[in-house]
């Protein structure tokens, strides 16, 4: 039996699509959900409501979440299940593909490039990286667990790129934090 979706499919897509907005608009800030949401294991509340709001039939997906989550998400988006590199959003549960086999997109066409959605430890404000770039005044701070080691570094050998690029979704739990791909991390 496929387990319900939103509870109220306008009024929730459209809620989590401003959160998005806002989180890709104010790199590293936090944006909590508040809808409520039985997705399979192992989805995170965030991650299943990011899932459900942007993608499509249009829209192909690589996720790593299992058979479970897989035919949830094909039942209610009506997306194809792609491989990685093929994949306009991805959602990686464990380990990412490495960004540099993801969709880039073109300097022509810069918004064919892949949005990675990666469920994380946590995700906290005030600490950890320092985030610089369009959308932040001076700077920001952001504290993520449960990326792997080399993503900052990984990240950063792409954003030589620019305009093609990777944009990223952090979700924790019910919340989420954006890092598109003009965005700049410094640890520490």
């Amino acid at each position: 039996m496929i387990r319900p979706a939103f509870a109220e499919p306008v009024l929730d897509s459209q809620s989590c699509f401003r959160a998005v907005l806002e989180a890709m608009s104010r790199p590293g800030r936090v944006q909590r959900l508040t809808m409520p949401l039985d997705a399979p294991a192992p989805l995170a509340p965030a991650s299943a409501a990011v899932l459900l709001t942007l993608v499509d039939s249009e829209a192909p997906l690589w996720l790593d979440a299992g058979v479970e989550a897989e035919g949830w998400i094909r039942f209610h988006a009506g997306c194809a299940l792609v491989p990685a590199g093929e994949a306009f959003f991805l959602l990686a549960t464990g380990t990412p593909p490495p960004l540099s086999s993801l969709r880039q997109g073109s300097d022509e066409s810069p918004q064919d490039g892949a949005t990675l959605i990666v469920q994380v430890e946590s995700l906290e404000e005030g600490a950890g990286w320092q985030l610089t770039g369009p959308g932040i005044e001076k700077e920001h701070r952001l504290g993520v667990t449960g990326l792997p080691a080399g993503f900052v570094a990984e990240r950063a050998k792409l954003a030589r790129n620019y305009p093609r690029g990777v944009d990223v979704i952090l979700c924790a739990g019910d919340r989420l934090a954006a890092l598109p791909r003009t965005t700049r991390i410094e640890e520490g």
